[in-house]
This record gives structure tokens, C-alpha cells and sequence, in this order.
């Protein structure tokens, strides 16, 4: 457990490099063990708490995974044996679910509790089941576990609810090894689902229609290892990008893919801000006062949910009024805290209506889930006085280096350790 303590009032300038993209490690991580030939050596990994987690819980099922000198992560398929994974280590995520697909694919059983995560509204897994279900396996919740059975899965058509991201990269997972032919329809658009679908065809799978509406996955007998590096992580880039607007900062953004923020970017230049683009590269330049906008959350490649609540923060401090419709989850938990630092929003239903302030003060917040304890920081670095954000472990599931990259700009952001906690990358290395 720890604490950041902030001392807002810095404009933050300089440059700062972007680490790879959390939500592609996690499910490329669990693909990985897909493999019964050779390793998976992967590249540009994010040293986050969730994908230590993932690691962990690989490991619990026999899979070997480590940490080398350069920060690659190294993972051998061929020794999965386990086919349940561990409580403790997927109650603390919803990713963990991936091993679900991976488990019926290699093993053909898997015993996977019911995950947590953020405290972002009801996302069931139901979707996930559905498509395991369609696929062959005899499914059974028993005990607050998903307790799976097939002799082999088989290919189906499948129509993903919600165009979920989960369900879509689970579902390719599991069907690259079926019996026959997957298509799967409604499928989620995201840079982090066409990345998967890369990594798994270099690993020998036959998918086609990434980053489309329909996906297309012929089932192989085997894959193999592969060298790979992810993407870069959008939204760390419209963190940061959030980060300097609300400072009046001056900050160059580096190893970006700037298709990945076409929609932060019209946002963010809609209030004000100027955004100088490079090839792997923006600079954000913003003013001192920030203008009101209106937004709607999207699924790719329409303003991401997980930035809705940094660009509230923005927001709160910005001339006029804004409205904030949210579309995906229920994200709006954290405007309590908001309002302890002086915010004026009001939520109906889904909806923020902010009225921008002139000043935010500093004042003790609790993090509610993890891109919400982003927003409580953009709101301290611009906040007068001193903030303390407890919780920041939700924000460490998310985030590398986060305050380390903040000083690197000039904020003046400092942890304190409040309770010895447990390193998993030193298990990992070790």
C-alpha cells in the first residue's frame, strides 16, 4: 500500500517516452503459452502490476516465465499443466480471464474463478462462457468458478454482445487452436485486438479481419514461439497528454502510434491545446486556461473510456461548462473526489455536467479504481497546496514508473510506502 503526495502548481515541460501498451501485454502474454514449440520472447513490455499478476498466475499453472537482463519477457508454453488457476491472483483482475481460452485450447479443462478488477459497473463474463460454450465445452459456475470441459473445441459462428474487447480476444485465442473454422461477428475494432491477431499469426495462426467488424479464424494443430514487441500504450500517451493540458504545460510525447489518439487529439485541440505531430511523436502545448468541451465515449475508434476520467479532471479547471457522456461503464465513482478538491460536476445517470473552476485545492483522495487515480493526479498537479492520493496501487496496475515520469516534467510528486506490499517481478526474476 502507498500513498502519492503531490505538490501541485508546476507547468509541466520536457519529454517523456511511452511504455507498451498494458492492455496488448496482458492478453499476448497468456497467448504466448499457446505455444508447445520453442519461447515467446516479448519486447516492450510494461512493468505494471497487472502484468506481474499475469505472470504469477501463468507460473501457478506450470508455464515458465521470466524476466531476462534486457527486460524481455521470456514464456515457454510447452510446460502448461495446470488446468486451475489460482483465486487469489484472478480476483485481483479481469484479464486473468484469458487463461480461460487458453486452458480449453491447450488442455481442454479449466477451472478459472469468477475475475475481479476495477470497480467500474457490472462486466460479466457471460459473453466469455457463451462463446466457450458454442465452441463445445461443457460449462458449469460452481463456487463462484468457471469450470470448463471439451475434448476439443470446435469452430463455430459467434456473435460478441457489446463488441466486446475481452470476449474478442479470448474467443481468438481458443479458436486458433479449434477444430475448423471461428467467425466471429461484432467484434471489437481496438489497436490492442489487432495486435494479438499479429502476434498469434506469427505464431503460426490463420486469423483474418482484425480491426474490423467480422474475424475470421481457421484453427491450426499447433503454434510456435516467436520474437515480439507491442504496441506503444494510447493511454498512457492521452494520460500524459491530459497531464501537460492541465498544467498549461509544454511536453513531447514520444514512441506513440499517433492513428491510436486520432479522437484524444481532436478532443484535446478542441480545448485549446496545440498538438505538433512527428512520425512516433506529438508535442502538446497548452495554454493557461483550458476550454469546455463535450464528449462522448466510443468504442474504437471513437474518445476511449479510459480517458474519460483524466479529461473530467481537464475539465474541471476549464473555462465554461462541459458535458461528459459516458457510454461504456459506469465510471463516474471518483467524482466525489474530485468535488473534495472543489470540482463542481454534477452526474445524472451517465452523464457529467462540469462547470469549470478557477482553482482546485489540494486534499486527502482515495483512489477508486485505476484510471480514475489518474484523473485524482492530473487534478493534484494543478491543484493549490498539497494532495494526497491513497490507493495508488490501483494506479500501479496501469501505469510504469508513473510518479518517476511525472518529476522527469517537473511535478512535484512523492511516494510514501504506507504497507510493505509483495514484488512480483522480483518473484518473476527470480
Amino acid at each position: 500500500m502507498a500513498k502519492l503526495v503531490i505538490q501541485g502548481g508546476n507547468r509541466l515541460q520536457g519529454e517523456v517516452r511511452i511504455s507498451g501498451a498494458k492492455n496488448s501485454a496482458l492478453p499476448i502474454i497468456v497467448a504466448a503459452a499457446l505455444a508447445v514449440e520453442g519461447e515467446c520472447v516479448l519486447d516492450n513490455i510494461p512493468k505494471n502490476n497487472d502484468v506481474g499478476t499475469i505472470c504469477l498466475i501463468l507460473r501457478s499453472l506450470g508455464v515458465d516465465v521470466w524476466f531476462d537482463e534486457d527486460d524481455k519477457l521470456h514464456v515457454v508454453g510447452a510446460t502448461l499443466r495446470e488446468h486451475q488457476a489460482p483465486y487469489d491472483l484472478v480476483r485481483k483482475m479481469r484479464a486473468s480471464f484469458y487463461t480461460a481460452g487458453l486452458l480449453l485450447a491447450r488442455l481442454g479443462r479449466a477451472e478459472v474463478p469468477l475475475p475481479g478488477g476495477c470497480a467500474i459497473g457490472s462486466r460479466p463474463v457471460d459473453f466469455h462462457i457463451r462463446g466457450f460454450s458454442q465452441m463445445g465445452a461443457d460449462i458449469a459456475i460452481e463456487h463462484g468458478f468457471m469450470k470448463a470441459k471439451c475434448r476439443k473445441l470446435t469452430g463455430t459462428n459467434y456473435y460478441i454482445n457489446r463488441s466486446s474487447v475481452g470476449t474478442t480476444m479470448n474467443m481468438m485465442m481458443a479458436a486458433s487452436l479449434a477444430e475448423g473454422t471461428t467467425i466471429l461477428e461484432n467484434c471489437a475494432k481496438e489497436p490492442e485486438v489487432v495486435d494479438l491477431a499479429i502476434f498469434l499469426n506469427g505464431m503460426g495462426a490463420q486469423i483474418r479481419g482484425a480491426g474490423t467488424d467480422v474475424i475470421r479464424v481457421d484453427g491450426v494443430e499447433k503454434l510456435h514461439g516467436i520474437e515480439y514487441s507491442i504496441i506503444p500504450d494510447r493511454i498512457e500517451a492521452g494520460t500524459f497528454m491530459f497531464a501537460a493540458a492541465i498544467t498549461g504545460g509544454d511536453v513531447l510525447i514520444k514512441d506513440i502510434v499517433i492513428e491510436h489518439l486520432r479522437s484524444p487529439i481532436s478532443k484535446i485541440e478542441e480545448a485549446g491545446v496545440t498538438v505538433e505531430k512527428g512520425a512516433t511523436e506529438i508535442r502538446v502545448i497548452a495554454p493557461e486556461k483550458l476550454q469546455s468541451i463535450d464528449v462522448e465515449t466510443a468504442p474504437y475508434p471513437g474518445f476511449p473510456t479510459d480517458l474519460q476520467q483524466p479529461l473530467v479532471a481537464c475539465m474541471s479547471v476549464a473555462d465554461g461548462t462541459s458535458v461528459i457522456r459516458e457510454n461504456i461503464f459506469d465510471r463516474f465513482r471518483y467524482v466525489d473526489e474530485l468535488r473534495r478538491m472543489g470540482a463542481d460536476i454534477k452526474v445524472e445517470r451517465e452523464t457529467a455536467i462540469i462547470r469549470g473552476v478557477p482553482q482546485l485545492t489540494g486534499a486527502p483522495v482515495e483512489v477508486t479504481d485505476l484510471r480514475a487515480g489518474a484523473a485524482l493526479v492530473i487534478a493534484a498537479l494543478k491543484a493549490a497546496g498539497t494532495t494526497e492520493v491513497y490507493g495508488v496501487d490501483d494506479i500501479d496496475r496501469g501505469y510504469e514508473r508513473f510518479e518517476d515520469k511525472l518529476r522527469g516534467l517537473g511535478a512535484s510528486v512523492q511516494r510514501v510506502e504506507t504497507h510493505e506490499g509483495i514484488d512480483a517481478f522480483a518473484q518473476i526474476r527470480s
